[in-house]
């Protein structure tokens, strides 16, 4: 039930689809308190109120919403007046923004994850008419392919090798939490018995060992170019994970490419290992488990599962899980998915973030949303 309030199961304007084509979502046409006006890609984008709106018209008269990449020239742009609001700031400019009286910065605890996956090898190109994967067609290797690491115990010792919790002091500088599971811990069925990979570079070595590479290997990180909900600065993490990795003989080349490109790729199974994550879209378990660990999510070109991670038990009970309304019984699936999950390591689950964002004083009524979203009806400017 909670999947048919997300947006994507929203109206469309049959006129407006008609008249565009595959071009409408250049031209978005809706109900909402604002419209659409203007969307100049990498630049801004404008929305102005709708007089049309149902309820009352909104305080605002328009919304422009600009792309500002560096967190810095954000802020500057910020404390000038230049613009009224900015996302992803740096953490290390926290002090900074909390001792400026015209300045106010909204936190809380963020409905995500962010997580090193681990190429396991192999995913599927083919589908039925359902969508789902038949399970009695073969599996195919995927692009990034690379041996070490369809191996459970390199997998492990990778788990072993980063010192998660250095990361999210020193680089989310505590506005996260460490993770230990694939989704939040306020989420039903989180499974709070499992006992987290402790940082420890000398089973790292061994299980490197034990699994035949006592002289390490050589691979390759893709790390996102861009800021996210769950991971504010992936360079600099993808660096400190490479550094964690160098110690145990596991030596990475990063690898970078424009964001677009990136998720095209990461979907398609062309990395190694990659860095990335989830905001959720609805507050339920399932959006998180079955989109991004689940085996009918890892077809090659549109994988959730970029860690292409096929366990069927781990989908039997994803999929159980979707078939009760029993919540104790959907919990108990779910504990189970993540305690398979976390013996085969097929991921590194980093943080869990909150999410910050900033605004001029006079900025009114605004309201952090778990998803993310922004929603500007009820705010006003003074």
């Amino acid at each position: 039930m909670t999947s048919l309030a997300m947006f994507t199961v929203c109206m469309v304007s049959p006129a407006n689809a008609e008249q565009w084509g595959e071009d409408a979502f250049k031209h978005p046409s809706g109900t909402g308190p604002f419209k659409f006006v203007e969307w100049v890609k990498d630049d801004h984008i404008t929305l102005e109120a709708n007089d049309d709106y149902w309820r009352e018209s909104p305080k605002l008269d328009k919304l422009i919403f600009r792309v500002i990449e560096d967190a810095s020239a954000r802020l500057m742009a910020l404390q000038t007046n230049e613009i009224q609001g900015m996302e992803y700031p740096d953490p290390s400019s926290f002090d900074v923004i909390e001792a400026d009286s015209d300045l106010q910065l909204l936190t809380e605890p963020g409905m995500n994850v962010g997580y090193l996956a681990i190429n396991c090898g192999y995913g599927y190109t083919d589908s039925n008419e359902n969508g789902v994967h038949d399970l009695d067609e073969p599996w195919v290797e995927t692009p990034g392919y690379s041996e070490p690491l369809t191996n459970k115990k390199v997998r492990q010792a990778i788990n072993h090798a980063i010192d998660k919790n250095s990361i999210v002091d020193n680089l989310y500088k505590g506005t996260a939490i460490v993770a230990k599971n694939g989704m939040p811990p306020f989420m039903l069925g989180y499974n709070d018995d499992v006992e987290d990979y402790s940082y420890d570079p000398a089973e790292a070595t061994k299980l490197l060992t034990e699994a035949g590479y006592p002289n390490g290997f050589t691979s390759t990180l893709w790390v996102m170019p861009v800021s996210r909900p769950y991971m504010f600065d992936p360079p600099k993490i993808g660096e400190a994970i490479q550094g964690y990795l160098a110690a145990v003989n596991i030596t990475v080349d990063i690898y970078q490419v424009d964001w677009a490109t990136y998720l095209e790729k990461t979907e398609a199974g062309e990395h190694p290992m990659c860095l990335l994550g989830w905001t959720g879209d609805n507050g339920d378990p399932d959006n998180f488990m079955n989109v991004l660990y689940g085996e009918n999510a890892c077809s090659i070109g549109t994988a959730g599962n970029v860690a292409f991670y096929n366990n069927s038990r781990v989908q039997e009970v994803l999929s159980a899980a979707l078939q009760t309304y029993d919540t104790t019984e959907r919990a108990n699936y779910y504990e189970e998915a993540q305690m398979l999950l976390h013996e085969n390591a097929s991921h590194v689950y980093l943080a869990h973030s909150n999410q910050n964002v900033v605004f001029t004083s006079n900025v009114h009524g605004y309201v952090l949303h778990p998803t993310s979203r922004k929603f500007f009806y009820p705010v006003t400017i003074e």
